[in-house]
């Protein structure tokens, strides 16, 4: 070999050496510029319970600002009234029948509802890029190790498994004897007497320092303002002169609204706000079961609350910012669903989905114009009930209920008629069925509602479960 050629090899394999290693720089570089995501998904809060949506006895000024900092929507629906249903349905983009939740989880080790490990997740799909990934709070997908956050994409989690928990004992709230529930990484920790709400705020906090210089997408699953309602005390003193329930729930709202200023506080202090997408929603309406006194929640002119298919219990408040990328201030009243979230935040982040098959549409189109179309035709839910399940299918303004249940039921609606149609735009309190003047539109909607059915039957039989 000529001294000519070893010359020329030598320089082409350090070109070569400078050239991949500028290659790895620039896409490390890109993966880097990608938006932090914080999804904040809130427990049983109720359609209209902010300030900004009208609820004017509550004081919500940190969620009040990030709705005008971004974009609020009007008719944001959940894909389930329960709680375990509505977050399969957003961690997979999927019916929750598609996602294999199809009822709550079991709030306890060895319960058989769970969301199959098997599902791909928004958390999988942020992490193949790169993104480092943290569930924080709520869980109540599963309660075996293979249905942890941790086998669902999440690089850490903190938080409890099941559906509720005392916040200062960290045991389930309602059944027992002897079951604590506090997790971190899919071994059990104990945090006696630590208030639950802030060491949310602690360990999201100390997770954003970790990873302020890496990409991150977070799942704050906050427990409020589900029961038990236990509001700090400076709440309870500034609602008290509400009456019951409403004092207890509101002192809870604005203590999760104050917890969720920290957080956003701390995104800002960090340098991170320009570069982070926040999305913000409730799982399903309001509770009005005993262990919430009853109630405390706020719907407005909608009829209905959790576990029922009336727009009270799927109608929720929404919002997301973007500072400087998406609009501000601006409030959209199409209708979208929260399985959309997984292939609009992909979409909003440049991620390709290139693993899971879903039931959510981009409505990034929506995000940025108030005029943009719809981005589902129709919309399908299924809910409870082996032999009679709650059914409804919203297509345009039109929406057809069958078996709806609720304790805002009419003597009529209870006893003597199971089928409903209701135009939305113009009666949203579903107060008018009108289901005998148009027998064209009832049968093309039930038709749609047989023909999903039968796509989904097979995947998930309805069974009862702790909640």
């Amino acid at each position: 070999m000529t001294l000519l050629r070893i010359i020329f090899l030598i320089f082409l394999c350090v070109g070569t050496f400078f050239l991949n290693s500028s290659l790895a720089q620039s896409k490390e570089a890109f993966i880097k510029r990608r938006p932090n995501v914080i999804i904040i998904y809130t427990d049983d809060q109720g359609s209209l319970d902010l300030n900004i949506y009208g609820a004017n006895d509550l004081y919500t000024p940190n969620l009040d600002q990030l709705a005008k900092n971004g974009v609020r929507f009007n008719q944001f629906y959940t894909a389930s009234p329960v709680c375990s249903p509505s977050r399969a349905s957003l961690m997979t983009g999927k019916y929750p029948q598609r996602a294999g939740l199809a009822m709550n989880a079991s709030s306890g080790r060895g319960g058989k509802a769970e969301m199959p490990g098997s599902q791909v997740t928004i958390a999988e799909m942020f992490k193949t890029v790169g993104y480092k990934t943290g569930h924080f709070g709520k869980w109540h997908m599963g309660y075996s190790p293979e249905t942890m956050p941790n086998q669902q994409g999440f690089d850490y989690s903190y938080g409890h498994m099941g559906g509720c928990i005392d916040n200062y004992s960290h045991f389930f709230y309602w059944n027992g004897p002897n079951r604590h529930d506090l997790w971190r990484n899919g071994e059990e920790i104990w945090e006696d007497g630590k208030y639950f709400p802030q060491r949310m705020v602690e360990e999201i906090s100390e997770y954003l320092e970790t990873n302020r210089n890496n990409p991150f997408f977070i799942y704050w699953a906050l427990n409020i303002p589900h029961y038990p309602l236990q509001g700090e005390e400076k709440w309870r003193n500034y609602y008290k002169d509400l009456p019951s329930p409403r004092k207890e729930f509101a002192a809870f709202v604005s203590t999760m609204d104050e917890k969720i200023g920290s957080v956003l506080n701390k995104v800002k202090e960090l340098g991170l706000e320009e570069n982070t997408i926040i999305v913000f929603q409730s799982d399903h309406g309001h509770s009005e079961e005993e262990r919430t006194f009853g109630g405390g929640g706020f719907a407005g002119p909608y009829k209905g609350a959790k576990f029922s298919l009336f727009e009270g219990g799927i109608r929720v408040p929404a919002i997301i910012s973007w500072p400087g990328i998406i609009p501000k201030n601006e409030i959209r009243d199409q209708a979208v669903f929260n399985i959309d979230w997984f292939p609009t935040l992909l979409e909003l982040t440049g991620i390709s989905n290139t693993k899971a098959k879903i039931d959510g549409k981009s409505f990034v189109n929506v995000i940025r114009s108030s005029n943009a179309q719809p981005n589902h035709d129709t919309f399908i839910w299924q809910s409870g009930g082996v032999n009679e399940p709650q059914w409804a299918v919203r297509q345009g303004d039109w929406k057809l209920i069958s078996n709806p249940v609720g304790n805002h039921l009419t003597e009529d609606e209870r006893n003597l008629k199971k089928l409903y149609l209701f135009n939305i735009k113009n009666d949203p309190s579903e107060k008018k069925n009108e289901i005998d003047k148009n027998p064209v539109i009832v049968s093309s909607l039930f038709e749609k509602y047989l023909n999903w059915s039968k796509d989904v039957e097979s995947l998930n039989p309805q069974k009862k479960s702790d909640r």
